[in-house]
């Protein structure tokens, strides 16, 4: 075994433990080298989410500073980063200046004895986004099983207890699903969370008056303002699992939403009333 497969073999492994942790962190690849130096293509590192190097190598002190930067970028963003590191003496002949975008690349400066360029990807690796459930009639149980199978870290919501905080790097979305059991309790506890999507499974009527009542007890209306009702897209679903299935599509098109640039769809759609009153 080369010492190249044993640093990837042991990258995998350290990703598999903090995905599995639940938590953020970032891979960089050296892309592209120019002129002397210590890195060469293909390098690379593991990154916590504050930018320090835990397993790999990627370089010297030359290059933490901007990788540091990057990763803290990457995580305010959602979005994977290209550094194009050069010495200052390139970057004036180019009419470049560290900490400068163009089209897409992060310029920034190579303090290096050796005054050789280099080009580093930084992917991010974010936790699994969490999908809140409250409720266990048929169309919970069954978008529960569909949304594992695409990726979603599933967890049933509790009318009674507090949603705990999110961690750095981590999303949520909710869908209340109680169908008459506990739905005043449901949203409350939803409209309380940090919660980037919530959605109510049941009529615009059943919606209006359950959002009088929360209204009454003091929730803003802002807050109810956010709540999508009825949950899903309209796709004719009748069935619990077609139901289920319109919600997660759904709730893919808001995870994916900053993550294309072509203009997405309006989501105010229709779940039929027979099931959700």
């Amino acid at each position: 075994m080369t010492p190249a497969e044993l640093t990837d073999m042991d990258i995998a492994t350290l990703a598999k433990e903090m995905r599995a942790r639940g938590e953020p962190f970032a891979i960089a690849t050296v892309v592209r080298t120019l002129g002397a130096t210590a890195a060469k293509p293909g390098a690379k590192a593991l990154l916590d989410g504050e930018g320090a190097i835990l397993q790999g190598w990627i370089g010297g002190g030359c290059v933490r500073g901007a990788l540091v930067k990057a990763v803290k970028r990457a995580l305010m963003e959602a979005a994977p980063q290209l550094v194009s590191l050069h010495p200052q003496d390139l970057l004036d002949e180019k009419g470049l200046v560290a900490g400068e975008d163009v089209e897409g690349v992060r310029f920034a400066r190579n303090g290096c004895p050796s005054k050789g360029s280099m080009d580093i990807f930084v992917e991010l690796i974010l936790p699994l986004p969490e999908l809140l459930i409250y409720g266990d009639a048929r169309v919970a149980q069954s978008l529960a099983r569909l949304a594992e199978q695409f990726q979603w870290s599933v967890r049933r919501g509790d009318p009674e207890t507090p949603v705990p905080e999110l961690t750095p790097g981590e999303t949520r979305m909710i869908v209340v699903a109680s169908q008459g059991k506990s739905d005043l309790a449901c949203l409350k506890q939803a409209l309380d969370s940090a919660a980037s999507f919530v959605a109510f499974v049941g009529s615009h009527r059943k919606f209006a008056a359950l959002s009088e009542t929360l209204t009454g007890r003091g929730v803003p209306q802002a807050d109810l303002d956010r709540v999508q009702a009825p949950a899903g897209l309209a796709i004719g679903a009748v069935t619990p699992d077609e139901i289920a299935l319109s919600i997660l599509a759904q709730l893919t098109q808001e995870r994916r939403r900053h993550q294309r640039n072509d203009e997405t769809t309006e989501s105010n759609q229709h779940t039929p009333e027979e099931v959700s009153a």
